[in-house]
């Protein structure tokens, strides 16, 4: 197999495993796991497989951080990974899976738009009818079934993609000087720490012991128990993939890993068709091929020098 290849095989993997996941998270949710409970669970079992490779590939030395990089760990940690996970997981609980997955993606957007209003950056041109054609796109999506939409589901959707936004930025910053799966560890575990602290004052947040692991679970295809399909959350629908892609840039450009990142959308509806029977019209298909198309133009809008860091979702 020819490396391009292996690396683009490696995407398709991350992608599958991503899109995936968001359906079994929503069976787990539906099933009385809730949001932010489920954040500190996925938080915390990636942080000890990612704990796991760090060691079986001879990274620890590479764990010691500089204290100049703690503030961007901490916010890394909170906001890009443990405030995004909760915002994803509440809104693919309130509103369609691809419709969530689809707003949350347009962090690329907001990159964009960070870049070259806050920062004064250069990006190219083709941000502004990028920018135009992801609105009118997610309009088309949407407006159809806009009254009928959970607002809170919607909000968290937003939410989920301005922590998506914070991954990315400080993501860049970080993996340019320190190892990808160092990184994602810390980050992970930044953020099982703070929803563990959480968890002493917010009623909502269920004790990790008083959880049920043996409750059965029903699924099309068969009757599980809840620990199963948490351990496929962590390892499955998140190490996993996370790793694929990370991998898969070793053999093909951090930029085309991200832009072929953007299949996850599709994934992610094609799931929630076939699991949930969540269906969208011929009208709102043409719309989220507008989203996606504006998302890949807003991501080719910046500069080549930047880092990339892989999709967490």
């Amino acid at each position: 197999m020819k490396r391009s290849n292996l690396g683009y095989a490696l995407v398709l993997v991350g992608v599958v495993g991503f899109s995936i996941n968001a359906g079994v998270s929503r069976i787990v949710l539906d099933n009385g796991i809730g949001a932010w409970t489920l954040a500190e669970l996925r938080a915390l079992g990636a942080a000890a497989l990612l704990l796991l490779i760090v060691a079986i590939t001879g990274r620890l030395r590479q764990l010691a951080m500089p204290q100049a990089q703690w503030r961007w760990l901490l916010l890394y940690g909170l906001v890009g990974l443990g405030l995004l996970q909760s915002f994803y997981f509440e809104a693919i609980a309130r509103i369609p899976i691809g419709l969530a997955i689809l707003i949350e993606f347009l962090a690329p957007v907001w990159v964009a738009l960070w870049t070259r209003l806050v920062r004064k950056q250069h990006v190219r041109p083709i941000l502004w009818p990028a920018l135009a054609i992801t609105l009118s796109g997610l309009a088309i999506v949407a407006g159809a079934q806009f009254g009928d939409l959970d607002p809170i589901g919607l909000l968290s959707a937003l939410a989920a993609g301005w922590c998506f936004a914070v991954y990315f930025l400080v993501g860049e910053r970080l993996v340019a000087d320190h190892d990808p799966f160092v990184v994602s560890f810390w980050g992970f575990a930044i953020a099982a720490a703070g929803w563990m602290a959480a968890a002493l004052i917010v009623p909502q947040i269920v004790p990790l012991w008083d959880i049920d692991y043996s409750q059965s679970v029903v699924t099309a295809a068969a009757v599980l128990p809840m620990a199963i399909l948490l351990l496929w959350i962590i390892s499955f629908g998140t190490v996993v993939p996370f790793a694929s892609e990370t991998a898969a840039m070793r053999w093909i450009p951090a930029t085309t890993v991200s832009v072929l990142a953007m299949l996850e959308p599709i994934g992610s509806a094609a799931i929630g068709w076939w699991w949930f029977d969540e269906r969208l019209t011929a009208f709102q298909i043409f719309g989220a091929t507008l989203v996606l198309a504006g998302i890949t133009m807003a991501l080719l809008s910046r500069a080549d020098d930047h880092p990339s860091v892989a999709v967490p979702e």
